[in-house]
């Protein structure tokens, strides 16, 4: 019964940590913190103040990385952000959620693997086991449920390809991001 109950009282406290690592002013002071939590995170990302990561140790997040305000990056199943992804405001990423048909509520989910030169627009919602293929666009306030194909633009609730983005895509984000905010 003690053993739950102190598993119960680290998982909050190490929710409070990186709370309090997403409010702290610098680039470079978030990453080395979260890299001391064991995230695999390059040293060319931008982690925008006020992000929620859930077990930072099962992250990875490549260079030139944005991630923005209030993004919620829930790694507990493991989460894999590939080189140049634009991750804007109020993204939220789940890799763990309750299985509906459980009699007790139980948890069910798997890993998320978001591939190089992604955008994902503000309030995007990423579910449990989803890969988002190289250069794909997930439009504002969509719902993935299902995999995207690399170059696929999709949209909506559940998300659907609209368009074909370009693959000859070359550009650094690492450029972009704001040292302070």
């Amino acid at each position: 019964m003690f053993g739950h109950h102190f598993d119960k009282l680290k998982g909050s406290v190490l929710y409070m940590i990186c709370g309090f690592i997403s409010w702290l002013p610098f680039h470079t002071l978030r990453i080395f913190l979260l890299r001391m939590l064991k995230a695999k995170i390059s040293w060319k990302v931008g982690l925008y103040r006020n992000f929620e990561v859930r077990s930072p140790w099962k992250l990875s997040i490549g260079k030139g990385t944005i991630i923005g305000h209030n993004a919620l990056l829930d790694a507990r199943m493991g989460l894999t952000i590939g080189n140049n992804v634009n991750i804007s405001n109020e993204v939220m990423i789940w890799t763990l959620h309750h299985d509906y048909n459980s009699t007790d509520f139980a948890q069910t989910g798997q890993p998320v693997i978001i591939e190089d030169y992604v955008w994902l627009c503000s309030r995007t919602v990423i579910l449990p086991g989803v890969t988002i293929g190289k250069g794909a666009v997930v439009a504002a306030g969509a719902v993935v449920t299902r995999n995207v194909q690399p170059y696929t633009v999709v949209g909506g609730v559940p998300a659907k390809p609209i368009a074909k983005r370009n693959e000859n895509l070359t550009y650094d984000l690492s450029d972009a991001v704001l040292p302070i905010i």
